[in-house]
């Protein structure tokens, strides 16, 4: 395989009959955590943390350029990114140098390390894609790094390892492992595996080479030479009453030798840093310089140790190099337990109110504003509502993917700083939307976002007699949506695009300043908008369509749910295409969160851990008080559980989902007891305890009661320990029977009952979990001073299992990447209304994509180019219809657009996929100059040249 010279020449050497002990100086940089970024990067509120990440660089270059067999490596772009534009030009060409002379060497090189169970594949893509592309324009080949580094996430996610082995990646290298599978790999010398992340895409294409780091990311226990640590330095003058040579020596050897135990080479690897560390690099290079020094003076004396300063890369070359058979893992890392009751698994739902938000804003910001950036070309960032910028947002998306960010790990001023960036970034991305979609509608007026719908909030609506609303649809395939507007008139008429009539019916709120909300059905076409106009026909007191009894039944055509009339909740759902019915119930619970007091660990719950004191949930209540509204649009049943649970079940005229809106907060904890609320659907469908989740949004895995797939657990905590995270679907199935429920935020969930399947909406606890964040997970703000009220949404499908794939596809996809609703006040001018309806629907394709194919970027990459990937969202064993190999023309593809030449990329976008080697691993690729063939859970990406036209 090809390396560049940087690559293949900057290692050190070494000794083939001896253990060679790679030392990896490095430093860990949260993009947030307890501070916000800004405050790391600068070095202030050191109150609260010291670290400066700036200094951090200033001090490790200064040392680099000292030595050079000095080494040293970095993670985080973000960071990176910000100091390299405070340097001067000499500085910039002193880096350049240690870069391309292998002495500073970047790993993973992503804005961010991010999260792996809370994070969707679209966000993290993304993100990679900013941090590799700067680092590929700023150095070239030898800035491109080789190696994915996740030293801190708090388990690890198989779609993450297939998104790193398709970008290029030759291998992985984590630190977080559950303590029950650290013991065993260290039995079986099996910390270095095969990690084959796809049961889809054909071997080796998602294959990647993973490595178990021996001590977490932290250093051998006494040899930690930062300036916030207390081991002894070296002293290495024999004429000093305490030299200590000899004594750090032996120790070193003591634990390098027993390292090499539970490894199979005679390569081991030590990592020399932890969290901001090297601010004084100083302090650690020069005890680093005389640990190699003497311990390498004793090979004179026989000893068979060799100790040199190394990177990740090096490292894995000696191992590829070994030629040995490794173990073979097709599941994920996921829960992960650090002891017998401390499991991971409360972080899966942590802040679900940010979880939201990052979720919203992955589709607003990252897709659409980037879509409409093409579509609507240079008049999209200078237009006639002023200067528009989408990097503000991408680069605020990109950090909010950290692993203690959209993880909800943070303290509580930094999550409210991670919000505040997103925001500020859609405040520029709507420029960038408004100019583009003036020049696609040739209409400049002022276009309203109404950013608190979600809270039924919108004044315009609220307050206009006639108003148009324009539904951008992102997604390939036309959609259906159903679209819920606060007013206070009790009588609208609503027309579509080309002035037909739609149906819409007025009720009663039941939240919002508003009185009544207006709902109706939209069609939007594909990558297009279409336009709804909507004016008051009638003021007055609202319409009396509620009725405050016990329902029985709503149904469609589609679907029948029954309620049970003594309790009002939830009794049976009915397909009544396929003609299949189970029984299904639903409630709200809630588990009483340890504290750590009077039972027989001191672990309470926190932000990270979820730790339950009980394994019976208490039942919020038997019974909820119920009103039903039914229109010829929606059928609707109000649930009221307790004055802070409420939920709405929702049956749309030609939905084939039924929608479970839920509200819950404030969480009470007048009687001092933290909270874990869950909804819990019971069903009669034999589980035969097994449920399934998907991964980062992708692949869906297997997950069966306690059981793990490569060792045999030993389960201590019946409930944390049988948690997963959701990112957007889970279903439980057996041979006749798939209830599927797709997520709008990710989400904790297990299957504890056969039949059963639990989901975590919301958490509120009084007491620190003692993982570093320092303070308990209870959000208060001025806006909700008694606690958080959040608001979602779960929707269900019923189907048969060969097909539910069809169904829960497409529908998770239609959650994440949801229509953009703007809005325009006024009357339409007469002289002007053929034209304007003329100009009322748009699509930028062709024509729409096949089901099975999904359009995940489109995005402006340079004057002329645009980066283009198209993926196939099936996997290959879950639909007969969809699971097949689908072609695309690139020529045929955009309405607005001309394709003048496409080059493939890797998965990422910092690789001519023709030149992508792994070791001794290269991916089949097909060689047409215009038709792209999709197979199963495959995606490809190309950089197109094109014309506006």
């Amino acid at each position: 395989m090809y390396l560049p010279w940087c690559w293949s020449s900057s290692c050190h050497a070494t000794k083939p009959d001896m253990l060679n002990v790679h030392l990896v100086p490095h430093t860990h940089d949260d993009v947030g955590w307890l501070k916000t970024v800004d405050q790391y990067y600068y070095g202030d509120r050191n109150d609260i943390q010291h670290a400066g990440v700036q200094y951090i660089l200033d001090s490790v270059v200064d040392q680099l350029i000292k030595n050079p067999d000095r080494r040293f490596i970095y993670v985080e772009t973000a960071f990176f990114y910000r100091w390299w534009k405070q340097q001067s030009s000499a500085t910039q060409q002193t880096v350049k140098q240690l870069v391309d002379e292998g002495r500073l060497e970047f790993v993973n090189g992503g804005w961010c390390m991010s999260d792996e169970a809370t994070t969707h594949y679209s966000a993290v893509i993304d993100q990679m894609t900013i941090g590799l592309r700067f680092l590929n324009e700023t150095f070239g080949p030898c800035g491109r790094p080789r190696v994915a580094w996740h030293i801190d996430p708090f388990g690890h996610a198989r779609e993450h390892a297939s998104m790193f082995a398709q970008m290029g990646y030759d291998g992985l290298f984590f630190g977080r492992l559950d303590y029950q599978d650290r013991a065993h790999r260290m039995r079986e010398k099996e910390q270095e595996l095969l990690w084959r992340a796809s049961d889809s895409l054909t071997p080796p294409m998602a294959d990647l080479f993973t490595g178990i780091l021996p001590n977490g990311y932290n250093p051998p226990e006494g040899f930690c030479w930062d300036q916030f640590c207390d081991d002894p330095p070296i002293r290495d003058d024999p004429d000093l009453e305490d030299y200590n040579v000899d004594d750090v020596v032996k120790r070193f050897l003591a634990i390098a030798k027993n390292q090499a135990t539970v490894y199979k080479t005679n390569h081991i690897i030590m990592t020399m840093g932890s969290d901001f560390q090297y601010e004084n690099a100083n302090l650690w290079y020069k005890n680093l310089d005389k640990l190699i020094h003497y311990v390498n003076a004793l090979q004179a004396k026989g000893s068979k140790v060799n100790v040199l300063y190394s990177t990740p890369s090096c490292y894995l070359q000696e191992l590829h190099r070994a030629n040995l058979t490794w173990a073979l893992k097709t599941d994920d890392f996921f829960p992960y337990a650090d002891d017998a009751h401390d499991f991971w698994t409360g972080y899966f739902t942590s802040r679900p109110a940010l979880k939201r938000y990052e979720r919203i804003s992955n589709g607003n910001l990252q897709v659409i504003c980037n879509q409409l950036e093409v579509l609507g070309g240079p008049v999209s960032r200078k237009g006639p509502f002023g200067e528009g910028d989408s990097q503000t947002m991408k680069k605020a998306m990109a950090v909010a993917q950290h692993h203690d960010a959209v993880s909800g790990t943070e303290k509580q001023h930094v999550a409210n700083d991670y919000a505040r960036k997103l925001a500020e970034g859609w405040q520029h991305c709507q420029v960038v939307v408004s100019n583009s979609l003036a020049g696609l509608s040739s209409s400049s007026a002022e276009r309203i976002y109404c950013d608190n719908l979600n809270v039924s909030v919108c004044p315009l609506t609220e307050s206009s007699k006639k108003f148009s609303v324009n539904v951008y649809n992102p997604l390939a395939q036309p959609v259906n949506w159903a679209v819920r507007l606060p007013v206070n008139g009790t009588a609208y008429s609503v027309s579509d695009a080309k002035g037909r009539s739609v149906d819409c019916q007025v009720g009663v709120r039941n939240r919002g300043f508003a009185v009544n909300e207006l709902v109706f059905q939209v069609q939007a076409p594909p990558l297009g908008y279409t336009i709804y106009f909507v004016s008051l026909r009638q003021d007055g007191p609202p319409p009396a369509s509620t009725q405050p009894r016990p329902p029985t039944v709503i149904k469609n055509k589609f679907l029948q749910v029954t309620f049970d009339p003594d309790t009002g909740l939830l009794s049976s759902l009915s397909n009544l295409e396929t003609k299949q019915t189970i029984k299904l119930t639903q409630n709200f619970y809630w588990y009483n969160a340890s504290d750590g007091k009077n039972m027989d660990s001191s672990q309470p719950s926190g932000a990270y851990i979820f730790r339950p004191n009980s394994s019976t949930p208490f039942g919020i209540s038997r019974t909820a008080k119920t009103e039903t509204v039914q229109t010829s649009v929606v059928q609707e049943v109000r649930q009221w559980f307790a004055p802070w649970v409420s939920q709405v079940v929702r049956l749309y005229t030609d939905s084939r989902t039924l929608e479970l809106e839920w509200t819950v907060g404030p969480v009470p904890i007048d009687d001092h007891l933290g909270k874990e609320v869950i909804t819990r659907l019971d069903t009669s469908i034999k589980t035969s305890e097994i449920f399934y989740t998907d991964s980062n949004g992708r692949e869906v895995l297997q997950r069966r009661k306690d059981f793990r797939p490569t060792w045999q657990l030993k389960q201590s905590e019946p409930i944390a320990g049988n948690y997963y995270p959701i990112n957007s679907r889970a279903f439980i199935k057996d041979d006749e029977d798939q209830l599927t429920v797709v997520t709008d935020r990710s989400q904790g969930g297990a299957s504890i009952q056969n039949g059963s399947l639990e989901i975590m909406l919301h958490r509120r606890l009084l007491y620190d979990d003692f993982r570093g964040v320092g303070e308990p997970l209870n959000e208060i703000s001025s806006i909700f001073p008694e606690g958080l009220v959040v608001r979602g949404r779960l929707l269900l499908s019923l189907d048969r299992p060969p097909t539910a794939a069809d169904t829960h596809r497409p529908l998770a996809q239609q959650v994440v990447l949801q229509p953009l609703l703007t809005f325009t006040d006024g009357e339409l001018n007469s002289n002007t209304r053929l034209e304007v309806r003329e100009l009322s629907c748009f699509s930028g394709l062709q024509a729409a994509l096949p089901p099975a194919v999904h359009l995940l970027t489109l995005t402006q990459w340079d004057k002329d180019k645009v980066l283009l990937r198209l993926e196939h969202q099936f996997q290959s064993w879950e639909s007969k219809r969809n699971s097949k190999p689908v072609t695309v023309n690139l020529q045929k593809l955009f309405s607005t657009l001309d394709v003048l030449g496409a080059s493939e990329l890797n998965l990422s976008a910092n690789q001519w996929k023709d030149e992508m080697s792994r070791f001794d691993w290269t991916p089949q690729t097909d060689h047409s100059d215009w038709e792209v063939t999709l197979r199963p859970m495959e995606i490809r990406t190309f950089l197109l040249r094109v014309r506006l036209r």
